[in-house]
């Protein structure tokens, strides 16, 4: 019994044996790293399996391909499909441009020159370009008298179908009124109307009022034909514009007329600009309209360039500065509305 009673003092040196692996892993010296970190039993399973190998190296792959993104020949292929696409652009505006170029060149050779040879003759012999065309139609009376009743029919044509658009897009947008959606409807309804049906009816109306012919009946036929638009493009514009704004604006005692002087006009200015410049171009380079309505004795530029045609023959020392210049002019205008222009596309594209 004494040996017995003796032997429960190694199991008492059990835990001075396990003490060192459980509480001091941190802290051992060589000889505890050793064993606990390079034995078989612990290398082998838990770090250096084949299952754990493979999946970290294609885990490392995947992730030094995220770093370094597409590789040399994908981006290389980017930048040919870019460059190619910027070629046939550039291709692209060039032949719409060469047109426009032929017109300038011709413009600037004599009638003998033109008679003679192409406007592509100026590329090898430069010199025989000259100003004279434009000299001697600034001095014809009919050409200038022309470019003056066609701003005097594009200016107020422009002016009335912006201002009343305007009005008009506010109340469709924003005013509560009885019949206005079956009214809204009958506006985008009459988009769909050609001109020319309403060609001989208006006639015979303009006669019996007295507007055949005047400045004033071609601006108020135009006035009817672009309202439709406008009321559409503007009203659809100033929808957009946040209610809560407006509602602060009357709460701070704003009326109707200061609220859309105020408010609406100022935020919709890319949508008034846009439609000013659409508005412009065409009246400006109309001809239908002015050869049914307009006076024949000081027609704008489009009727006054088809006359000289028919009064010269080929007379395009004529019709060919003629043409440019009347070209010109809605250049002019575009570019110097071009911000708002592109605001108000841009805007429109976006809501």
């Amino acid at each position: 019994m004494s040996g017995t009673d003796a032997t429960p003092d190694p199991p008492a040196a059990e835990p001075t044996y396990a003490r060192p692996a459980q509480a001091e892993p941190s802290q051992a010296g060589p000889s505890h790293v050793g064993p606990s970190q390079a034995g078989p039993s612990h290398v082998g399973p838990s770090h250096a399996g084949p299952s754990h190998v493979g999946s970290s190296s294609a885990g490392s792959s995947s992730a030094v391909l995220a770093a370094t993104g597409p590789s040399y020949a994908a981006r290389a292929s980017a930048r040919l499909a870019a460059g190619a696409l910027r070629v046939f652009l550039v291709v692209a505006a060039l032949f719409w441009l060469l047109p426009t170029l032929g017109l300038l060149l011709s413009s600037l050779l004599s009638p003998t020159d033109l008679n003679n040879g192409g406007w592509w003759q100026v590329l090898t012999a430069p010199s025989r370009l000259t100003a004279d065309n434009y000299e001697r139609l600034l001095a014809n009376d009919t050409i200038t008298g022309s470019l003056l009743s066609t701003f005097a029919i594009a200016v107020p044509t422009t002016l009335l179908v912006v201002t009343l658009g305007a009005f008009a897009g506010y109340a469709f947008a924003w005013l509560e009124f009885p019949g206005r959606d079956w009214l809204f409807l009958i506006v985008v309804g009459l988009l769909v109307v050609p001109v020319q049906v309403a060609l001989i009816p208006v006639s015979e109306l303009f006669g019996a009022i007295g507007l055949f012919e005047t400045t004033a009946g071609v601006v108020l036929f135009h006035t009817a034909f672009g309202l439709p638009f406008a009321v559409f493009l503007l009203r659809n514009f100033f929808a957009e514009i946040p209610r809560e704004l407006l509602e602060a604006a009357r709460l701070d005692g704003a009326g109707e007329l200061r609220l859309f002087a105020r408010v609406v006009l100022p935020l919709g200015a890319p949508a008034i600009a846009s439609l000013g410049i659409f508005q412009f171009l065409w009246v400006w380079n109309d001809m239908l309209v002015a050869l049914v309505f307009a006076d024949s004795a000081h027609p704008p530029v489009t009727v006054a360039l088809q006359q000289q045609v028919r009064q010269f023959g080929n007379n395009i020392d004529v019709l060919a500065p003629g043409a440019f210049l009347s070209m010109a002019v809605p250049l002019v205008v575009f570019f110097a509305f071009q911000r708002q222009f592109v605001s108000g596309v841009m805007a429109g594209a976006i809501k």
